[in-house]
């Protein structure tokens, strides 16, 4: 079982800042926030890059869209953020993409 702290004790030196950092990258990875995460680390070739990444689906329309479903629930992205049911080449089959912009280190 977790152990609370006692709130009138001031938190480690350092403690607050990475809970904000580590809320704002979980944020940003669920894309609620379109701006990267501060990273405290100052030298030019540690600062976080962003790349595209394209997730597709394919499947029947039924396991498409519980899908999406299933990936806004658990927070990852919302419906709206997916294209349109599109047809493939085979019947009884369709996909739906989503492009999101991941950091990169």
């Amino acid at each position: 079982m977790a152990q609370l702290k006692n709130s009138a004790q001031p938190a480690p030196a350092g403690e607050s800042k990475v809970k904000s950092q580590k809320s704002k990258l979980e944020e940003y990875l669920r894309g609620g926030d379109s701006s990267p995460p501060i990273s405290n680390q100052s030298s030019e070739s540690s600062f976080p890059k962003r790349e595209r990444i394209k997730h597709l689906l394919i499947g029947s329309p039924k396991a498409v869209t519980s899908t999406i479903h299933y990936l806004q629930v658990i927070g990852y992205a919302s419906v709206g953020d997916w294209s349109s049911l599109q047809p493939t080449d085979n019947p009884y089959e369709v996909m739906s993409i989503l492009i999101r912009q991941i950091l990169m280190q």
